[in-house]
């Protein structure tokens, strides 16, 4: 299989998680769960990756930037790390509607947070931007932050 056909699986693998999470409020634990066997799927893709597609690179750590960028020099490498972003991003974005829905924030509010790329394609921003919405709503609610 070449790289590019990986590539296109692993992200039509994670976009069917996606689209089960924004289907969530039909069958709220059933899709939940679903996003997360393909979160798990793309998980032992990675796994795969790591011993099929990777190469080491002699310059190559994780102490320095210059050691990373050595790291993400071949395309099998970026390939993992691409698999790497989509199934922990796609894992986050399940607790976050998973958790959503326990605490009552509306699902078309976790709808703009995913699918405005927020924790679908920058992950981190979406974690941090779920943090607070969270915050506040629970804030609002229960006067108390947990």
């Amino acid at each position: 299989m070449t790289l590019e056909t990986m590539f296109s699986l692993c992200m039509l693998t994670a976009l069917v998680g996606w689209i089960a999470l924004f289907a969530a409020p039909l069958s709220r634990i059933r899709l939940i769960r679903a996003a997360r066997v393909v979160a798990v799927l793309l998980a032992v893709g990675y796994f795969v990756q790591l011993f099929t597609i990777t190469a080491p690179v002699v310059s190559a750590s994780f102490s320095t930037l210059a050691g990373v960028t050595a790291l993400f020099s071949l395309p099998g490498n970026v390939m993992l790390g691409w698999t790497h972003y989509l199934a922990f991003d796609l894992f986050v974005g399940s607790w976050e509607v998973e958790n959503a829905g326990r605490i009552g924030i509306a699902h078309w509010a976790m709808i703009v947070l995913l699918a405005l790329t927020f924790t679908f394609m920058l992950g981190p921003i979406g974690l941090l931007k779920y943090a607070i919405i969270r915050t506040i709503h629970l804030w609002r609610r229960h006067g108390r932050l947990l």
